[in-house]
């Protein structure tokens, strides 16, 4: 999953973004409503936590653009404000859900994650394939009973390869579900966490490459 937080609070933006890392998200920070706006005309977001008291450009206005555009990112918005009418507001413009600071950090991983299904096909928790179970929700990966312990990337990139249901997956798709924007496309790194998932479930081999397309798990 790919999230932008859009915060002008920098030590929540990062604490938030650090701690959605840690759940295997990709995350990319801005922390005025124009720089939100420049980012989202570069990537593909499922989640966009975006608060309402923005500079620049206001929170409001940069969900009324990202709505008008058609875009199938979906929209958590934060705010100080707590009445029922404000809420109302956030909602009339077209957020998919609200959340009023200060929140628990728990609650709002849990909004991200439930947001981020709605903005792809649904995927059942637990995914099964080649003898691998992977459970989204548990973030456990075994194979053929043998837990395998992964790290939050290298389960991203296995979570893509199972969703995928045999399918082909480019390593720029991956690029752009498993790392956020500072990450150079030319660092090879897509290869090398390949290379470690692949020794972490061990033999036989089971995700495939398939050259010039990109990696798949038969």
């Amino acid at each position: 999953m790919r999230v932008l937080v859009v915060d002008d609070e920098t030590l929540l933006a990062d604490t938030i973004a650090a701690g959605l890392r840690k759940r295997a998200m990709a995350v990319d920070v801005a922390y005025d409503g124009d720089a939100a706006l420049d980012r989202l005309t570069v990537h593909g977001y499922d989640v966009v936590v975006l608060d309402r008291n923005l500079p620049v450009v206001s929170g409001d206005e940069v969900c009324r653009t990202l709505v008008a555009s058609g875009t199938e990112a979906r929209i958590l918005m934060l705010t100080a404000a707590t009445s029922i009418r404000e809420r109302v507001t956030g909602l009339g413009l077209g957020a998919d859900d609200y959340l009023t600071k200060p929140f628990a950090f728990a609650e709002l991983v849990a909004r991200v994650q439930a947001l981020g299904r709605r903005a792809r096909p649904a995927a059942p928790p637990v995914l099964e394939r080649a003898g691998i179970r992977l459970d989204l929700h548990r973030r456990t990966v075994t194979r053929h009973g043998r837990h395998v312990a992964l790290t939050p990337k290298e389960f991203a990139v296995l979570a893509e390869l199972m969703r995928a249901q045999g399918g082909v997956v480019s390593a720029e798709m991956l690029l752009e579900k498993a790392w956020d924007e500072h990450t150079d496309p030319f660092t090879g790194v897509v290869r090398f966490t390949i290379m470690m998932v692949r020794r972490k479930i061990g033999d036989p081999p089971v995700v495939i490459t398939v050259p010039g397309a990109g990696y798949r798990i038969p």
